[in-house]
């Protein structure tokens, strides 16, 4: 686990070579551990959106705008040359790529409705939308099933928004993987249909996520 609080923004502002602004409050690096990425609660009425770090003892949720998540190089690989991955690009190229499973030199994001109880939202659903990514490259979100045949979550080569229907009180880990290294931000939306047919819709997060080369 590697945790680096960065004051005034400038060393962040350097790392991210222009691509945000710099911001007055500390801003935390992540790298590796287990991080809520997206992390949806429902509470006073509203669908919110924040980010929840478990690499702290005890674990703190965050705001999105105060994080930097770092792919690091360990995270480097190539494209598999089953024409089941041609999503994330030619076969034999590079892709950078956090893991479903657990690699402890890495970060492990999650995507969590843990915080939403049952029967709050009709049929116990809600709705992540990635509404864009910009930056260096592509961003591709999937699971693989028990035979290894990816499950294409969100992929930003082929157009966005895309919507991932997500089961609430529950927990999921994906592979994220990126086309190249660089920075991204990543901006994503909540909605869902409370149980008595009223339309909730978070405010936008966006996240900015930095890959090494």
């Amino acid at each position: 686990m590697r945790r680096l609080l960065i004051g005034g923004g400038v060393l962040v502002a350097a790392l991210l070579g222009g691509g945000v602004p710099a911001q007055a409050s500390p801003i935390v690096v992540l790298s590796s551990g287990h991080v809520d990425v997206v992390d949806v609660a429902y509470e006073d009425g509203a669908l919110e959106i924040g980010l929840h770090d478990e690499t702290v003892e005890p674990d703190v949720e965050r705001d999105a705008d105060d994080v930097v998540l770092l792919v690091k190089n360990a995270a480097k690989t190539t494209v598999p040359a089953d024409p089941a991955y041609r999503f994330l690009g030619t076969a034999g190229k590079p892709t950078w790529i956090l893991p479903e499973i657990q690699n402890e030199e890495l970060l492990w994001p999650g995507i969590a409705t843990e915080e939403i109880e049952a029967g709050v939202f009709a049929g116990d659903t809600v709705t992540l939308n990635v509404e864009k990514v910009t930056g260096a490259g592509r961003l591709a979100i999937f699971t693989e099933g028990a035979l290894g045949a990816p499950d294409v979550l969100v992929n930003s080569a082929d157009g966005l928004p895309d919507a991932v229907g997500l089961a609430t009180g529950t927990h999921l880990h994906s592979s994220w993987a990126f086309s190249k290294a660089g920075v991204y931000l990543v901006k994503v939306r909540a909605t869902g249909t409370l149980a008595d047919g009223t339309t909730v819709t978070s405010g936008p997060a966006t996240y900015k996520i930095v890959v090494q080369p």
